[in-house]
């Protein structure tokens, strides 16, 4: 699990499960307003897999040996994901991960392969 500190120190954003929830809630309603259609469709397994991890909080070194792969190989996949769904942050990833039903802000992963 990412803590505040770890996220700071490591020069990445970290909100709190209510703040969490709040951002949720706005960008979801902005996607709406914008008429965003969804494109998770276009994530290969292996991605899909990838960005439940990241929104998890795991790093890539974590996510390779994990998966067993190389460090390499997880940020391409990474790049790929942020491609395909054309985000620039992680926290874009989470909410949208929250808005998909993948993940939830208050329990973490909750279905894998939505």
């Amino acid at each position: 699990m990412v803590t505040r500190r770890s996220a700071v120190s490591g020069g990445e954003s970290f909100f709190s499960p209510k703040g969490s929830r709040i951002l949720a809630d706005e960008y979801v309603r902005y996607l709406d307003q914008q008429n965003v259609q969804n494109s998770y469709d276009l994530l290969t397994d292996r991605e899909e897999q990838l960005l439940l991890m990241l929104v998890e909080g795991r790093s890539s070194k974590d996510i390779a040996t994990v998966l067993n792969l190389s460090p390499t190989t997880v940020v391409c996949h990474r790049q790929h994901i942020f491609q395909k769904l054309n985000f620039h942050s992680l926290a874009d990833l989470t909410v949208y991960s929250i808005r998909k039903g993948a993940f939830s802000a208050d329990r973490g992963m909750v279905a894998h392969g939505s």
